[in-house]
């Protein structure tokens, strides 16, 4: 199975986003792609609040999201949105951060909410609070697809190693991490967590991220850490994108999976325990 990890580089306005994904998705097509992943908020980089209430859409009418189905059709391709951020009829106003999974004829065979949300102070000058703008999902998502059985998640979910742990149990082989990662945890852990994901779950991890400095009409300007990688089912890195936008070819071998989990079957091995 071929899969293209596409790295952006989005900035605030989601049709300039939305024509250069386009652009990358018939590229990694014609390179031979069947599964091509794109990263966390492909739709819009935006910490401006205001501005993503001015340009941000819901589900049904979001141009990314119906632009990157009619590519999917136009390519015969799976398609992983990472995720896209939009509107919703909360009465707080909060956005939801979702992902799709997208099959060759343009339907959505899955789709995922962010479940863990990145309230954290990296620094005295580094701070977020997604909470504050988006409302986090409650459930864990497991997508059948003919070539594999596809658990998702979004970027800060990967420090939260039960869930992917409960993904491989329900039979995900295939584990999706798309990303907005900043680059001071990027340095520091981004390589660590996924593979150990990989590495404990037995699965492979697949994870298209945004990088660089991101464009933006108004608010402060985002930064991200980029290095889109793919990890094997023993924890190798297949590709690492480095901080360039672009496209990187991996091919899966789902044999992989279950031969790391035959050589060490930890999935199976839960014991219950009491305390602390």
């Amino acid at each position: 199975m071929k899969v293209a990890l596409l790295q952006l580089n989005s900035g605030d306005d989601p049709a300039t986003n939305l024509a250069a994904t386009v652009q990358l998705v018939g590229q990694a097509a014609g390179q031979g792609a069947e599964f091509i992943l794109t990263p966390e908020v492909t739709n819009c980089v935006s910490q401006d609040r205001l501005h993503q209430m001015r340009v941000l859409q819901h589900q049904d009418e979001d141009i990314t999201l119906a632009g990157l189905r009619a590519a999917a059709v136009r390519h015969g391709i799976w398609l992983s949105i990472g995720s896209l951020a939009l509107k919703t009829n909360d009465p707080d106003g909060r956005f939801a951060n979702r992902s799709f999974l997208i099959d060759p004829a343009g339907r959505i065979v899955a789709q995922y909410d962010k479940i863990h949300m990145f309230d954290v102070a990296v620094s005295p000058t580094e701070t977020y609070r997604e909470s504050a703008g988006y409302r986090p999902g409650e459930q864990a998502v497991v997508a059948d697809t003919p070539f594999a059985k596809i658990g998702m998640s979004i970027c800060y979910d990967v420090r939260f190693a039960y869930l992917y742990r409960a993904l491989a149990q329900s039979g995900a082989q295939v584990l999706l991490v798309p990303s907005a990662f900043s680059p001071v945890t990027g340095a520091a852990h981004w390589e660590t967590l996924l593979r150990a994901r990989a590495i404990e779950t037995g699965s492979y991890v697949l994870a298209a991220a945004q990088t660089g400095t991101h464009s933006a009409h108004s608010g402060k300007l985002r930064q991200t850490y980029g290095h889109s990688l793919a990890v094997s089912p023993w924890g190798e890195v297949l590709v690492d994108m480095g901080t360039a936008p672009g496209i990187a070819m991996v091919d899966l071998d789902l044999a992989e999976v279950a031969q790391s989990r035959k050589r060490i079957a930890a999935l199976s091995h839960d014991r219950p325990f009491e305390g602390p």
